[in-house]
C-alpha cells in the first residue's frame, strides 16, 4: 500500500513536471485564494459556532489548515523547490552576502512609508498590524509559528513563485507581486477607506522580494529573507511585551 501511495506520488509530480510554468502558477494563486477564502466552509457545513469553540481547538485547526496548505502548494511547486534548494546549497554564501543588505533598504523604506501614510489616516498603524499585535497578546505561540515558520513560505511560494510563473516580464512581474502582496495585508482588515494607503508600506516587501526572484531566479532566496524578516519583528514584539 505504502509503495503504491509512492508511486502514485511520483506519477503526480512528473506530471506536475511536465506542465508550462503558466499552468503551475495559476494553480498555485488560484489554490491560495481558494482555500484561503474558504477557510471556515467546515464549521459552516456542519453548523458549528466557531465563536463557541474553545481557543485551542480554533488554534489547532488554523494551524494544521495552514499547514496543509502550504504542504500542497510544495508539493505543486516540488521539482522547481527541489532545484531551488540545491543551488541554495551550493551558493548561500554568495546569495548572502550580495542580498542580505536589501533587508535594511526595505526596512528602512517600509518605515518611512508608514510614517508618512500615518498622517493621512485614522490610526497610527495598519488594522492587519493591530490584529497580530493583539494575537500576539493572547496566542502567542501560535501568531509566532504561523507568522515566522508558514506565512513567509506561503507567501512567498504563492505571491513571487506563483506569480512569476504567470508573468515573464521583469517589471510587470515585480509590481503586480509586490502589489498583490500589499493589497493581501489591508484589504481584508482596513476599517476606514484611508487605511488603502497602507497597501504602500505592505507593497515595499513584495516589490523587493520580487526584485530578489528576478535576480536570483530562485524563490528560497526572498523566502529566507522574508522568514528572517518576520522572525526578527515578531521576536522584538514579544520582547516588549514580555518588558512591559
Amino acid at each position: 500500500m505504502k509503495k503504491n501511495n509512492i508511486h502514485i506520488i511520483s506519477n503526480i509530480q512528473n506530471f506536475l513536471s511536465k506542465q508550462n510554468k503558466l499552468t503551475i502558477g495559476i494553480l498555485v494563486v488560484a489554490f491560495y485564494y481558494i482555500v484561503s477564502f474558504f477557510n471556515t466552509l467546515p464549521f459552516t457545513i456542519f453548523n458549528i459556532n466557531i465563536a463557541a469553540l474553545p481557543l485551542w481547538y480554533k488554534i489547532f485547526y488554523s494551524l494544521t489548515y495552514q499547514i496543509v496548505e502550504l504542504a500542497i502548494i510544495i508539493f505543486l511547486l516540488y521539482p522547481d523547490l527541489k532545484k531551488n534548494f540545491d543551488d541554495l546549497k551550493k551558493h548561500h554564501k554568495e546569495y548572502f552576502s550580495k542580498y542580505f543588505k536589501y533587508w535594511f533598504l526595505l526596512l528602512g523604506l517600509m518605515m518611512i512609508s508608514n510614517l508618512l501614510v500615518s498622517f493621512f489616516t485614522p490610526t497610527e498603524i495598519a488594522s492587519n498590524e493591530e490584529s497580530i499585535r493583539e494575537m500576539l497578546e493572547f496566542t502567542p505561540i501560535y501568531t509566532f509559528i504561523a507568522s515566522v515558520f508558514i506565512a513567509p513560505f506561503l507567501e512567498e511560494f504563492t505571491f513571487r513563485k506563483g506569480i512569476r510563473n504567470i508573468i515573464s516580464n521583469d517589471t510587470l512581474f515585480i509590481l503586480i507581486s509586490g502589489i498583490l502582496f500589499g493589497s493581501m495585508h489591508v484589504i481584508t482588515s482596513f476599517t476606514a477607506y484611508s487605511e488603502l494607503l497602507y497597501i504602500i508600506p505592505y507593497s515595499i516587501p513584495g516589490i523587493i522580494f520580487a526584485y530578489l526572484l528576478v535576480k536570483t531566479d530562485n524563490v528560497l532566496i526572498p523566502a529566507s529573507i522574508h522568514f528572517m524578516h518576520n522572525g526578527i519583528l515578531m521576536s522584538l514584539q514579544i520582547l516588549f511585551l514580555l518588558l512591559g
